[in-house]
């Protein structure tokens, strides 16, 4: 009996909400319980309303396991914009059409300003004031607040500008902000893009959708668990924990380290995301395409979290004005759009700054081939030489905001950049070299892979298509087992799951 008791002791401890442990895709638990969900899943395909309420059920299910008792705060949002956006529909008046949205929006920005920025403004205010006189407040960050938040906002937006139709149904805008697989982390996903597959009867998972998706997790998985876990506990943390312990080369290398770290975490979710939810039936659009092939800085950020760029492009970058209104006004834009943008990835000054730096970057390249025929926006329109060079000094203006990004506070950034200009130490990079190898092979790998063609990725895809089931299945589980295998620690959190 006792044994008994204990078993269910143990199951209730892994299926209840764990702050300590929130569920992610790489964990044992994700994919146990998504293997019995898509079990049941495929036993759905032609009965919609049924197979609606059962994905939302798993994925507020799967939010409860990221966030706790606040996946009652992605059902509320979800019953206020669905309502916001029937009356809109029905509203003919230009004015009592804008007030709609603007209602809209302010609960939105207010809920997301409330939970992500309250400390920051009292900080400020502090720090204005020159005394404590507003208290700091311990509040928890919902899991992908700014991920769905942002999504419901487009929903509205896009209804005001008639982009998209009004949903009739709660129970399906419900499942357009909370399905799971893009829900913590994106990829942002527009409502007319991903509204109208929601009722699609039956659901259709070709084969080439399958073999897609599972090479897509299988990527996600290595890219996330295997690189980017790694080379972030054994290498990149340590430096920027302590970057006077260690030489410039080092502290290079952590930078170098931490650019492949972040792009193999959050692409690596991305990946999984897409995968799962072609396993699912629905197509969501691509997230990344090899960003540190980009050759200016414009081109990276088309080509990095495209989901995020071109929301902020289409709500936040074109609502100011584009490049409508001069010159002057469009640099303003691009500089204040990604300052914003900055601001949105965490509530504090260094990531303000990392979206200055990127928007002082995007306005002098827009100067810059404005006023000079000879540069391009894009890598694609230049010859050879001239890509090589952009895309070696665009990679390293992108590692220059890394820094301000990942760096603990100012000073800490600033100590690794004097030991990258002071300390290098050009006679201890064999040694380095030789005590990190297993990271700086991964290293190499990473960015080798990184760098292959599109062409490789393809057919790489067409591979895993051809397989059959049982192999894919194989694949999968060996990968799975590889990385319980290798890893030093717990599986570490997706870098993107604060924001």
């Amino acid at each position: 009996m006792d044994e008994i008791s204990s078993i269910f002791s143990k199951i209730k401890e892994l299926l209840v909400y764990d702050p300590t442990n929130p569920m992610l895709f790489s964990s044992g638990l994700f994919l146990f319980l998504f293997a019995g969900f898509a079990f049941f899943y495929r036993f759905m395909r032609r009965t919609v309303m049924l197979r609606i309420l059962y994905v939302v059920c798993f994925s507020l299910y799967f939010y409860y396991k990221t966030s706790g008792i606040y996946f009652l705060l992605l059902v509320a949002l979800s019953l206020s914009d669905f309502l916001i956006g029937h009356f809109l529909s029905r509203t003919k008046g230009q004015r009592a059409r804008k007030g709609w949205v603007a209602l809209s929006v302010t609960i939105d920005l207010g809920i997301l300003c409330y939970f992500k920025y309250t400390n920051f403004f009292v900080g400020i205010l502090n720090d204005l004031s020159g005394r404590d006189w507003l208290a700091f407040h311990n509040i928890f960050l919902p899991v992908g607040i700014s991920f769905f938040i942002f999504q419901s906002i487009s929903y509205v937006v896009d209804l005001y500008k008639h982009r998209v139709e009004p949903v009739h149904n709660w129970l399906d805008y419900l499942f357009f902000l909370s399905f799971f697989p893009q829900l913590v982390a994106g990829p942002i996903v527009k409502a007319h893009d991903f509204i109208p597959q929601i009722r699609q009867n039956p659901v259709v998972v070709t084969r080439e959708m399958f073999g897609t998706g599972i090479f897509l997790i299988l990527s996600g998985l290595f890219k996330k668990a295997i690189i980017s876990d790694y080379i972030s506990l054994n290498f990149v943390d340590r430096i920027f924990d302590n970057p006077l312990l260690y030489s410039g080369f080092e502290n290079l290398m952590g930078v170098y380290g931490y650019a492949l770290q972040i792009y193999c975490d959050f692409s690596g979710y991305s990946d999984m995301a897409i995968g799962i939810a072609l396993l699912l039936g629905f197509r969501f659009p691509e997230n990344f395409n090899s960003p540190y092939k980009s050759a200016t800085i414009t081109e990276f950020w088309r080509r990095w979290h495209i989901s995020l760029s071109s929301w902020l492009r289409d709500y936040l970058y074109i609502p100011l004005g584009g490049s409508r209104k001069g010159r002057g006004r469009t640099y303003l834009n691009l500089f204040l759009t990604m300052l914003l943008g900055g601001l949105w990835h965490g509530a504090a000054i260094r990531f303000v700054l990392w979206g200055a730096w990127h928007g002082a970057a995007l306005a002098v390249h827009k100067w810059v081939t404005t006023h000079f025929s000879s540069f391009r926006r894009m890598g694609s329109e230049m010859v050879l030489w001239r890509r090589i060079l952009g895309m070696i000094i665009t990679f390293h203006v992108v590692c220059a905001g890394w820094i301000l990004f990942r760096a603990q506070d100012m000073n800490n950034g600033m100590e690794i950049l004097s030991q990258i200009f002071h300390n290098f130490n050009v006679a201890l990079i064999p040694q380095v070299v030789s005590g990190y190898g297993v990271i700086f092979a991964l290293m190499a790998l990473g960015y080798v892979l990184h760098m292959l063609p599109r062409t490789t990725e393809a057919w790489g895809k067409r591979v895993v298509t051809a397989l059959p089931v049982v192999v894919q299945a194989l694949l999968l589980t060996v990968l799975i087992w590889g990385i319980m295998q290798i890893k030093s620690a717990e599986i570490q959190p997706f870098i993107y799951f604060q924001f």
